[in-house]
């Protein structure tokens, strides 16, 4: 099987490389791809930015003769420069949808969210009908939607084509991703760069309200989902979720730290002043989704997929965790290695705009 894989450098895709390198031809899609090392060898690269304008034809000539495309390419960073963050991931994933149909790959495998899902109750799990309007005032979560919308445009216009040349599309839908191999990677969404890894290891106080509860899968399972979808090529929505799901206690017993409520809007306040001054990269908005999306059932994964997570969500964030303290990585510059002069010198070098990553 012929596999183009776009943003196959990063978290989910150096996962999914691990998986499918032995056995299929692997075309990987990243806008800086990985000098070696494995897995990344093991594909053919290339070097593409899905932000540029000639992005669909350029991808058109990768995808051509593919038997699917698997589209994980996304960008977290910058959090102030939207417009840039919508036009990799919205404009991109345009480019990709059209490079897909021009060719006539059969199968296209999306990489949604549960950042997509509007805000839900408490008191029970949803399943992939809930409704995908998002957290507004996360533009990750914006963007995740018109993604959604753009792929239920092509569904519709698709839906008359004989069965045999339907292009067929899967939505991946899976909590929070997390790998020791992506530690520095997730560890520079939220910490200045003058901030060393270490500091993860010494966390004397964890200032979080109690009611925060989301869910996380390993990156391992993810790429298992990815793989099933694939060899049955199968569509539609797929929520992937680990047990148990993740609190502000649990977080707090990973960290080996003291749990201190502190009311949601306190926290918010704080975070959203630091990020309009610059210290701290992450968008306040993924406390708001945090707070809000739903927990999310993962039967039809197990029904139709025949899917079932390896590994649970605690042992899955610990093994994150201890990967951030110790600043791990891969040979991808998107999982580099995190060291604090590296980092300096990277955000000097880009100033005044933040390092843009890709996952």
């Amino acid at each position: 099987m012929r596999v183009v894989v776009t943003g196959a450098s990063g978290n989910l895709g150096t996962a999914l490389l691990r998986r499918l390198v032995d056995g299929h031809d692997v075309v990987g899609v990243a806008r800086r791809p990985p000098r070696g090392g494995e897995p990344y060898e093991g594909a053919t690269w290339h070097a593409l930015d899905l932000g540029d304008a000639s992005a669909a034809s350029r991808l058109r000539e990768v995808v051509e003769g593919a038997d699917a495309v698997v589209h994980l390419a996304w960008l977290f960073q910058p959090s102030h420069d939207t417009a840039y963050l919508e036009r990799v991931g919205v404009g991109g994933s345009r480019a990709v949808v059209q490079a897909v149909r021009r060719a006539g790959v059969p199968h296209l495998v999306h990489l949604s969210s549960l950042g997509a899902y509007s805000p839900g109750p408490d008191d029970r799990r949803v399943d992939e009908a809930w409704p995908t309007g998002g957290v507004s005032s996360l533009a990750y979560s914006r963007h995740k939607v018109a993604v959604e919308r753009l792929l239920d445009e092509v569904e519709r216009d698709e839906a008359d084509r004989p069965d045999d040349e339907r292009l067929r599309i899967a939505r991946m839908r899976p909590g929070i991703v997390l790998q020791g191999a992506a530690g520095s990677a997730l560890l520079r969404y939220g910490l200045p760069a003058w901030v060393p890894s270490s500091v993860v290891r010494h966390v004397p106080v964890l200032p979080l309200d109690r009611s925060l509860v989301f869910q996380a899968v390993h990156t391992d399972d993810v790429a298992d989902a990815l793989v099933r979808v694939l060899e049955r090529r199968a569509e539609g929505a797929f929520n992937l979720v680990a047990d148990p799901p993740v609190t502000r206690d649990l977080i707090a017993e990973v960290l080996g730290a003291r749990a201190v409520h502190v009311p949601y809007p306190v926290v918010r306040a704080a975070a959203a002043a630091a990020w309009q001054a610059r210290l701290q990269p992450l968008d306040p908005g993924w406390i708001d989704l945090a707070f809000a999306v739903p927990l999310l059932e993962a039967a039809r994964a197990r029904e139709v997929l025949g899917w079932e997570p390896a590994t649970d969500a605690r042992s899955a964030l610990a093994e994150a965790v201890a990967a951030m303290g110790a600043g791990a990585g891969t040979t991808s510059p998107v999982l580099r290695p995190r060291r604090v002069l590296d980092e300096l010198a990277r955000a000097v070098r880009s100033a005044p705009k933040a390092t843009r990553k890709e996952t």
